[in-house]
Protein backbone atom coordinates (compact mmCIF):
# COMPACT_ATOMS: atom_id res chain seq x y z
CA UNK A 1 0.00 0.00 0.00
CA UNK A 2 1.12 3.80 -0.88
CA UNK A 3 1.99 5.78 2.10
CA UNK A 4 0.35 9.19 1.91
CA UNK A 5 3.25 11.17 1.02
CA UNK A 6 3.12 8.99 -2.16
CA UNK A 7 0.10 9.55 -3.40
CA UNK A 8 -1.16 12.34 -5.19
CA UNK A 9 -3.77 14.36 -3.35
CA UNK A 10 -6.52 15.23 -5.75
CA UNK A 11 -7.25 18.76 -6.88
CA UNK A 12 -10.45 20.64 -6.42
CA UNK A 13 -12.24 21.24 -9.91
CA UNK A 14 -11.72 24.58 -11.41
CA UNK A 15 -12.36 26.38 -14.61
CA UNK A 16 -13.27 25.03 -17.77
CA UNK A 17 -14.47 22.22 -19.13
CA UNK A 18 -17.65 19.76 -18.93
CA UNK A 19 -18.26 20.26 -15.17
CA UNK A 20 -17.53 23.74 -14.39
CA UNK A 21 -17.66 24.09 -10.81
CA UNK A 22 -16.67 27.31 -10.37
CA UNK A 23 -19.55 28.43 -13.14
CA UNK A 24 -21.97 27.04 -11.21
CA UNK A 25 -21.25 28.48 -7.77
CA UNK A 26 -21.60 31.66 -9.33
CA UNK A 27 -24.81 31.23 -10.76
CA UNK A 28 -25.57 30.05 -7.74
CA UNK A 29 -24.38 33.20 -6.27
CA UNK A 30 -26.71 35.04 -9.14
CA UNK A 31 -30.00 32.80 -7.89
CA UNK A 32 -29.56 33.88 -4.27
CA UNK A 33 -28.95 37.42 -5.12
CA UNK A 34 -32.24 37.77 -6.86
CA UNK A 35 -34.04 35.62 -4.31
CA UNK A 36 -32.77 38.43 -1.53
CA UNK A 37 -34.93 40.99 -3.43
CA UNK A 38 -37.81 42.55 -2.15
CA UNK A 39 -39.83 41.38 -5.02
CA UNK A 40 -38.79 38.24 -5.80
CA UNK A 41 -42.49 36.49 -5.45
CA UNK A 42 -43.80 39.31 -7.36
CA UNK A 43 -43.17 37.03 -10.25
CA UNK A 44 -44.48 33.77 -9.13
CA UNK A 45 -43.11 31.66 -11.52
CA UNK A 46 -40.08 33.22 -12.09
CA UNK A 47 -39.68 32.48 -8.22
CA UNK A 48 -40.15 28.86 -8.64
CA UNK A 49 -37.62 28.48 -11.49
CA UNK A 50 -35.49 30.65 -9.22
CA UNK A 51 -35.58 28.25 -6.23
CA UNK A 52 -35.78 25.22 -8.12
CA UNK A 53 -32.52 25.96 -9.51
CA UNK A 54 -30.98 27.35 -6.72
CA UNK A 55 -31.51 24.13 -5.00
CA UNK A 56 -30.34 21.75 -8.14
CA UNK A 57 -27.50 24.04 -8.08
CA UNK A 58 -26.69 23.25 -4.04
CA UNK A 59 -27.03 19.75 -4.70
CA UNK A 60 -23.95 19.85 -7.34
CA UNK A 61 -21.61 22.48 -5.76
CA UNK A 62 -21.83 21.67 -2.13
CA UNK A 63 -20.60 18.11 -1.68
CA UNK A 64 -17.81 19.31 -3.83
CA UNK A 65 -17.55 22.17 -1.40
CA UNK A 66 -17.16 19.61 1.73
CA UNK A 67 -14.58 17.74 -0.76
CA UNK A 68 -12.46 20.87 -0.79
CA UNK A 69 -12.56 20.89 2.81
CA UNK A 70 -11.49 17.45 3.37
CA UNK A 71 -8.56 17.35 0.98
CA UNK A 72 -7.17 20.95 2.65
CA UNK A 73 -7.41 18.92 5.96
CA UNK A 74 -5.84 15.98 5.04
CA UNK A 75 -2.90 18.10 3.63
CA UNK A 76 -2.58 19.63 7.09
CA UNK A 77 -3.12 16.73 8.54
CA UNK A 78 -0.10 14.93 6.44
CA UNK A 79 2.21 17.96 6.73
CA UNK A 80 2.40 17.36 10.53
CA UNK A 81 2.41 13.58 10.71
CA UNK A 82 5.28 11.68 11.21
CA UNK A 83 7.16 9.38 8.83
CA UNK A 84 7.75 6.77 11.62
CA UNK A 85 4.20 6.99 12.95
CA UNK A 86 2.35 4.07 11.64
CA UNK A 87 -0.85 4.80 13.26
CA UNK A 88 -1.79 8.61 12.15
CA UNK A 89 -0.17 6.43 8.39
CA UNK A 90 -3.07 3.92 8.50
CA UNK A 91 -5.78 6.69 9.44
CA UNK A 92 -4.18 8.90 6.73
CA UNK A 93 -3.81 6.14 4.13
CA UNK A 94 -8.19 5.54 5.26
CA UNK A 95 -8.65 8.96 4.71
CA UNK A 96 -7.14 9.50 1.04
CA UNK A 97 -9.27 6.04 0.04
CA UNK A 98 -12.27 7.47 0.92
CA UNK A 99 -11.53 10.92 -0.51
CA UNK A 100 -10.44 9.22 -3.87
CA UNK A 101 -13.78 7.48 -3.64
CA UNK A 102 -15.91 10.30 -2.77
CA UNK A 103 -14.60 11.78 -6.00
CA UNK A 104 -14.80 8.88 -8.26
CA UNK A 105 -18.65 9.42 -7.28
CA UNK A 106 -18.76 13.28 -7.96
CA UNK A 107 -16.66 12.97 -10.98
CA UNK A 108 -19.68 10.22 -12.57
CA UNK A 109 -22.23 13.23 -11.29
CA UNK A 110 -20.26 15.78 -13.48
CA UNK A 111 -21.32 13.74 -16.41
CA UNK A 112 -24.76 14.48 -15.76
CA UNK A 113 -23.97 18.47 -17.05
CA UNK A 114 -26.81 18.74 -19.29
CA UNK A 115 -29.69 21.89 -17.40
CA UNK A 116 -32.44 18.95 -17.95
CA UNK A 117 -30.60 16.75 -16.01
CA UNK A 118 -31.95 16.71 -12.22
CA UNK A 119 -35.51 16.86 -13.33
CA UNK A 120 -37.69 14.12 -12.26
CA UNK A 121 -38.67 11.96 -15.00
CA UNK A 122 -41.30 10.26 -16.93
CA UNK A 123 -40.98 6.66 -18.31
CA UNK A 124 -42.99 5.70 -21.37
CA UNK A 125 -42.79 1.80 -22.60
CA UNK A 126 -45.00 0.93 -25.71
CA UNK A 127 -45.04 -3.05 -26.74
CA UNK A 128 -43.74 -3.51 -30.59
CA UNK A 129 -43.67 -5.92 -33.17
CA UNK A 130 -44.65 -9.98 -31.43
CA UNK A 131 -48.15 -8.96 -30.33
CA UNK A 132 -48.57 -11.23 -27.16
CA UNK A 133 -45.03 -12.10 -26.63
CA UNK A 134 -44.58 -8.16 -27.18
CA UNK A 135 -46.64 -7.30 -24.88
CA UNK A 136 -45.38 -9.86 -22.32
CA UNK A 137 -41.87 -8.35 -22.92
CA UNK A 138 -42.84 -4.68 -22.38
CA UNK A 139 -44.50 -5.80 -18.55
CA UNK A 140 -41.01 -7.40 -18.06
CA UNK A 141 -39.13 -3.82 -18.83
CA UNK A 142 -42.09 -2.11 -16.73
CA UNK A 143 -40.65 -4.66 -13.94
CA UNK A 144 -37.02 -4.36 -14.52
CA UNK A 145 -37.73 -0.55 -14.38
CA UNK A 146 -39.02 -0.29 -11.23
CA UNK A 147 -36.61 -2.31 -9.67
CA UNK A 148 -34.03 -0.54 -10.78
CA UNK A 149 -35.73 2.50 -8.97
CA UNK A 150 -36.13 0.89 -5.90
CA UNK A 151 -32.17 0.20 -5.67
CA UNK A 152 -31.71 4.45 -6.55
CA UNK A 153 -34.27 5.08 -3.62
CA UNK A 154 -36.51 6.52 -5.65
CA UNK A 155 -40.14 6.79 -5.80
CA UNK A 156 -42.55 6.60 -8.77
CA UNK A 157 -46.51 6.20 -9.36
CA UNK A 158 -48.11 4.66 -12.40
CA UNK A 159 -49.45 7.02 -14.32
CA UNK A 160 -51.45 5.04 -16.81
CA UNK A 161 -51.59 1.74 -17.53
CA UNK A 162 -52.71 0.64 -21.17
CA UNK A 163 -52.70 -3.56 -20.43
CA UNK A 164 -52.65 -6.36 -23.34
CA UNK A 165 -55.15 -7.98 -25.13
CA UNK A 166 -54.39 -11.49 -23.62
CA UNK A 167 -50.87 -10.76 -21.09
CA UNK A 168 -48.73 -8.26 -20.41
CA UNK A 169 -48.87 -4.56 -21.12
CA UNK A 170 -49.68 -2.18 -24.30
CA UNK A 171 -47.94 0.67 -22.94
CA UNK A 172 -47.59 2.26 -19.37
CA UNK A 173 -46.40 5.44 -18.74
CA UNK A 174 -44.47 5.85 -14.66
CA UNK A 175 -43.44 9.00 -13.38
CA UNK A 176 -40.09 8.81 -11.17
CA UNK A 177 -38.70 10.91 -8.72
CA UNK A 178 -35.41 11.15 -7.30
CA UNK A 179 -32.33 13.33 -8.00
CA UNK A 180 -31.30 12.87 -11.20
CA UNK A 181 -33.76 10.65 -12.53
CA UNK A 182 -33.86 12.08 -16.42
CA UNK A 183 -30.09 12.01 -16.54
CA UNK A 184 -30.11 8.46 -15.29
CA UNK A 185 -32.92 7.23 -17.19
CA UNK A 186 -32.43 8.94 -20.18
CA UNK A 187 -29.60 6.12 -21.39
CA UNK A 188 -32.68 3.64 -21.39
CA UNK A 189 -34.26 5.79 -24.16
CA UNK A 190 -34.67 3.49 -27.78
CA UNK A 191 -35.79 -0.23 -28.92
CA UNK A 192 -35.20 -3.31 -26.51
CA UNK A 193 -35.01 -6.69 -28.08
CA UNK A 194 -35.84 -9.92 -26.37
CA UNK A 195 -34.66 -13.09 -27.39
CA UNK A 196 -36.38 -16.27 -25.78
CA UNK A 197 -38.11 -19.43 -25.90
CA UNK A 198 -41.95 -18.17 -25.70
CA UNK A 199 -43.93 -19.61 -22.71
CA UNK A 200 -46.96 -18.66 -25.51
CA UNK A 201 -45.81 -20.38 -27.87
CA UNK A 202 -46.66 -24.61 -27.31
CA UNK A 203 -44.29 -25.98 -29.65
CA UNK A 204 -41.91 -24.06 -27.40
CA UNK A 205 -39.95 -22.27 -30.63
CA UNK A 206 -37.67 -19.48 -30.21
CA UNK A 207 -39.26 -15.85 -30.55
CA UNK A 208 -37.84 -12.21 -31.06
CA UNK A 209 -39.80 -9.56 -29.80
CA UNK A 210 -39.72 -5.58 -29.30
CA UNK A 211 -40.83 -2.91 -26.72
CA UNK A 212 -39.40 0.96 -27.01
CA UNK A 213 -38.72 3.02 -24.01
CA UNK A 214 -38.76 6.90 -23.89
CA UNK A 215 -38.07 8.96 -21.51
CA UNK A 216 -38.87 12.70 -20.92
CA UNK A 217 -37.29 15.53 -18.22
CA UNK A 218 -40.66 16.53 -15.87
CA UNK A 219 -41.66 20.10 -16.11
CA UNK A 220 -44.40 22.58 -15.21
CA UNK A 221 -44.42 24.89 -18.18
CA UNK A 222 -42.65 25.11 -21.08
CA UNK A 223 -40.64 28.73 -21.57
CA UNK A 224 -41.83 30.97 -24.25
CA UNK A 225 -44.67 28.75 -25.53
CA UNK A 226 -48.12 29.46 -24.55
CA UNK A 227 -50.70 26.20 -24.66
CA UNK A 228 -53.53 28.25 -25.92
CA UNK A 229 -57.22 26.15 -25.99
CA UNK A 230 -57.37 26.66 -29.36
CA UNK A 231 -54.55 24.60 -29.89
CA UNK A 232 -55.72 21.44 -28.08
CA UNK A 233 -58.21 18.43 -28.76
CA UNK A 234 -59.70 16.60 -26.12
CA UNK A 235 -61.26 13.47 -26.61
CA UNK A 236 -63.44 11.22 -24.54
CA UNK A 237 -63.68 7.43 -24.91
CA UNK A 238 -64.51 4.12 -22.68
CA UNK A 239 -61.16 2.57 -21.06
CA UNK A 240 -59.69 -1.21 -22.77
CA UNK A 241 -58.27 -3.50 -21.57
CA UNK A 242 -58.84 -7.44 -20.80
CA UNK A 243 -62.35 -7.42 -19.02
CA UNK A 244 -62.90 -6.93 -15.31
CA UNK A 245 -61.82 -4.03 -13.14
CA UNK A 246 -59.84 -2.62 -16.54
CA UNK A 247 -62.87 -1.91 -18.52
CA UNK A 248 -64.68 1.50 -17.32
CA UNK A 249 -68.12 1.51 -18.15
CA UNK A 250 -68.59 5.19 -18.84
CA UNK A 251 -65.95 7.44 -21.22
CA UNK A 252 -63.43 8.56 -18.77
CA UNK A 253 -60.26 7.76 -20.46
CA UNK A 254 -58.82 11.14 -21.89
CA UNK A 255 -56.64 11.83 -25.60
CA UNK A 256 -55.09 15.17 -26.31
CA UNK A 257 -53.82 15.98 -29.07
CA UNK A 258 -51.84 19.17 -29.88
CA UNK A 259 -52.65 20.16 -32.77
CA UNK A 260 -49.92 22.62 -33.96
CA UNK A 261 -47.14 19.74 -33.46
CA UNK A 262 -49.69 16.58 -34.03
CA UNK A 263 -47.90 14.81 -30.47
CA UNK A 264 -50.73 12.90 -29.26
CA UNK A 265 -51.26 11.52 -25.59
CA UNK A 266 -53.82 8.91 -23.94
CA UNK A 267 -54.44 7.98 -20.27
CA UNK A 268 -57.04 5.55 -18.99
CA UNK A 269 -55.75 4.54 -15.62
CA UNK A 270 -57.90 6.49 -13.26
CA UNK A 271 -61.92 6.43 -13.12
CA UNK A 272 -62.28 10.25 -12.80
CA UNK A 273 -62.02 11.72 -16.12
CA UNK A 274 -60.82 14.47 -14.70
CA UNK A 275 -57.86 13.03 -13.71
CA UNK A 276 -57.17 11.60 -16.11
CA UNK A 277 -57.34 14.85 -18.32
CA UNK A 278 -54.69 16.10 -15.75
CA UNK A 279 -52.01 13.56 -15.98
CA UNK A 280 -52.39 13.68 -19.69
CA UNK A 281 -51.78 17.42 -19.62
CA UNK A 282 -49.00 16.46 -17.51
CA UNK A 283 -47.49 14.18 -19.91
CA UNK A 284 -47.92 16.46 -22.99
CA UNK A 285 -46.35 19.09 -21.26
CA UNK A 286 -43.29 17.13 -21.11
CA UNK A 287 -43.21 15.19 -24.14
CA UNK A 288 -43.64 19.37 -26.09
CA UNK A 289 -40.91 20.80 -24.05
CA UNK A 290 -38.48 18.33 -25.21
CA UNK A 291 -40.13 18.93 -28.35
CA UNK A 292 -39.41 22.32 -28.42
CA UNK A 293 -36.16 22.15 -27.09
CA UNK A 294 -34.89 19.43 -29.62
CA UNK A 295 -36.27 21.67 -32.17
CA UNK A 296 -34.34 25.11 -30.72
CA UNK A 297 -31.21 23.04 -30.64
CA UNK A 298 -31.56 21.65 -34.29
CA UNK A 299 -31.12 18.15 -32.89
CA UNK A 300 -34.57 16.54 -34.30
CA UNK A 301 -32.50 14.35 -36.25
CA UNK A 302 -30.42 12.59 -33.34
CA UNK A 303 -33.42 12.23 -31.57
CA UNK A 304 -36.06 11.41 -34.37
CA UNK A 305 -32.86 8.45 -34.65
CA UNK A 306 -34.32 6.88 -31.43
CA UNK A 307 -37.61 6.68 -32.35
CA UNK A 308 -36.96 4.23 -35.05
CA UNK A 309 -39.67 1.19 -35.81
CA UNK A 310 -39.93 -0.61 -32.74
CA UNK A 311 -38.86 -4.01 -34.64
CA UNK A 312 -35.69 -5.61 -36.15
CA UNK A 313 -32.31 -3.74 -36.24
CA UNK A 314 -33.48 -0.78 -34.51
CA UNK A 315 -32.79 -2.06 -30.96
CA UNK A 316 -30.54 -0.01 -28.62
CA UNK A 317 -30.04 -3.50 -26.50
CA UNK A 318 -30.70 -7.00 -26.75
CA UNK A 319 -31.14 -9.56 -24.37
CA UNK A 320 -31.15 -13.25 -25.05
CA UNK A 321 -32.35 -16.05 -22.88
CA UNK A 322 -31.52 -18.48 -25.34
CA UNK A 323 -29.81 -20.53 -26.37
CA UNK A 324 -27.08 -18.58 -24.21
CA UNK A 325 -28.08 -15.51 -21.70
CA UNK A 326 -25.96 -12.14 -22.88
CA UNK A 327 -27.32 -8.53 -22.43
CA UNK A 328 -25.56 -6.32 -24.40
CA UNK A 329 -25.80 -2.62 -25.49
CA UNK A 330 -25.12 -2.01 -29.13
CA UNK A 331 -24.12 1.38 -28.51
CA UNK A 332 -21.45 1.12 -25.95
CA UNK A 333 -20.65 -2.65 -26.33
CA UNK A 334 -21.53 -2.72 -22.76
CA UNK A 335 -22.54 -6.15 -22.06
CA UNK A 336 -23.04 -8.69 -18.94
CA UNK A 337 -24.06 -12.36 -19.43
CA UNK A 338 -26.16 -12.31 -15.71
CA UNK A 339 -29.66 -11.73 -17.27
CA UNK A 340 -31.68 -12.81 -14.37
CA UNK A 341 -29.36 -9.80 -12.30
CA UNK A 342 -30.03 -7.52 -15.16
CA UNK A 343 -34.04 -7.61 -15.39
CA UNK A 344 -33.69 -7.55 -11.31
CA UNK A 345 -32.96 -4.05 -12.10
CA UNK A 346 -28.84 -4.41 -11.55
CA UNK A 347 -28.79 -1.71 -14.87
CA UNK A 348 -25.93 0.81 -13.20
CA UNK A 349 -22.98 -0.91 -15.76
CA UNK A 350 -25.20 -0.03 -18.72
CA UNK A 351 -26.19 3.52 -17.57
CA UNK A 352 -22.33 4.14 -16.85
CA UNK A 353 -21.28 3.14 -19.68
CA UNK A 354 -24.09 5.30 -22.06
CA UNK A 355 -23.10 8.64 -20.03
CA UNK A 356 -19.11 7.92 -19.96
CA UNK A 357 -19.55 7.42 -23.93
CA UNK A 358 -21.79 10.45 -24.82
CA UNK A 359 -19.15 12.38 -22.67
CA UNK A 360 -16.35 11.00 -24.49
Amino acid sequence: MKSPTQTAIPESSGSGGIFDIEARQQKLAGFDEEMAQNEFWNNRQRAEEVTRGARELRDITQPWQELKGRIEDFAELLELSEEDDAETIGELEKEIADILDTLEKLEFFSMLSDEDDPKDALLVIHSGAGGTEAADWAEMLMRMYGRWIERRGFTSEMMDLQPGDEAGIKGATIEVKGPYAYGFLKAEAGVHRLVRISPFDAQKRRHTSFASVFVYPEVDSIPDVELRDEDIQIDTYKAGGAGGQHVNKTSSAVRITHLPTGLVVNCQNERSQLKNKGTAMKVLTARLYDYYKQEELKKMEVVESTKKAIDFGSQIRSYVFQPYTLVKDHRTGHESGNVQAIMDGDLDGFINAFLSAAQT
